[in-house]
């Protein structure tokens, strides 16, 4: 019993590494004020109000008279209690030079802010682990104008992100405290993209568990993980090395169509695809392409739709219907995106 919570001090003080020395000092100053309340209090015979004053102006050595007469005893006690005193505010004077001098209440005002800055975020993406996949998901994220929090552990990646000013979280994704801290059930997705297996398994499950509407998307390692990951609460899982391996083969294969659809995801030409979801209360809804008018008003190409029921129409034909909670999968100039936009 004793080694086990001699072991969770221990733990204790590495965490909180020079708080803990301001901790100690306060815990040690309030036990001097108890003690001297209750020696005033049941020896000297003096009510509550007179004996908290009386340790208060000994303990700050301002110099006031005493409050009542004391016993030769009480004399004795007072002149221990202002040397106890003393040397624990000294002490504390001590820690908290300290703490100015590692930079510790800097750091503790960002990480403040920074969670601060995160609780107010809306439809926001989490991304779990900022290893080689986490921080490309991060930075394509980040180049959309999105808000993105990442939780990490390594403490280098941390400092990374804070120099780069990416909201991030210092803890284990697989914590129910530290997804919510994230914003779990305020999100719009979820990116587990740590190098664990299991971890991506239990991120999933937690994450699925706590906010059933979010969408997650999950790294695996092998195809015979994807089931899992499916079941555990994944909308979708991606295999990094089957995609490369598919990418480089295109490459050889379809150089040319590669190459448009690379320059048209990274930005290389003023095009890009966009995904279109069309609201209720949209004048888009129920009408067909010809009606639409999406090609000669906006200039914008549609290559499919995915239905509300999840069918995917491709190539649709000119009377194909737009319904509500239809996705346009779209293809034109960024400006012409734009526009669209404000009629869905």
């Amino acid at each position: 019993m004793l080694e086990t919570v001699h072991r969770r001090m221990l733990k204790l003080r590495a965490k909180l590494g020079s708080v803990w020395s301001v901790i100690l000092g306060l815990v040690y100053l309030f036990n001097v004020f108890i003690v001297g309340i209750a020696f005033y209090m049941g020896y000297e015979n003096w009510d509550f109000a007179s004996s908290f004053y009386m340790v208060v102006i000994t303990l700050s050595t301002v110099g006031f008279m005493e409050v009542n007469e004391l016993s030769q005893t009480g004399r004795i006690f007072t002149a221990f209690l202002i040397m106890g005193g003393v040397g624990g505010f000294v002490y504390m004077a001590g820690a908290f030079a300290q703490i100015l001098i590692d930079g510790r209440l800097q750091i503790m005002w960002g990480k403040h802010k920074m969670m601060k800055e995160i609780s107010k975020l809306r439809n926001h993406f989490i991304v779990c682990g900022h290893g080689r996949i986490g921080s490309i998901v991060v930075q394509e994220i980040s180049n959309e104008g999105l808000d993105v929090v990442v939780i990490e552990q390594d403490p280098e990646l941390i400092d990374k992100m804070e120099q780069e000013g990416i909201l991030c979280l210092d803890g284990d994704a697989t914590s129910d405290q530290t997804l919510l801290a994230a914003g779990l059930l305020h999100a719009k997705s979820l990116i587990s993209a740590l190098t664990s297996e299991a971890a991506n398994v239990y991120v999933t499950l937690t994450a699925r568990q706590l906010n059933p509407n979010i969408t997650i998307v999950a790294r695996a390692g092998d195809k015979s993980h994807i089931s899992r990951l499916e079941l555990a609460g994944a909308n979708r899982v991606v295999l990094p090395h089957f995609i490369g391996g598919l990418r480089m083969a295109q490459n050889v294969l379809r150089p040319t169509v590669t190459n448009f659809i690379e320059l048209a995801v990274r930005g290389g030409i003023d095009l890009q695809m966009e995904e279109l979801e069309i609201t209720p209360h949209s004048e888009l809804c129920e009408l067909d392409l010809i009606e639409s008018k999406i090609r000669p008003r906006f200039n914008l190409i549609i290559i499919a739709i995915k239905k509300g029921t999840g069918e995917m129409v491709f190539n649709p034909g000119p009377k194909e219907v737009i319904h509500a909670y239809d996705t346009l999968l779209a293809v034109g100039k960024k400006t012409n995106l734009s526009e669209i936009k404000a009629i869905l």
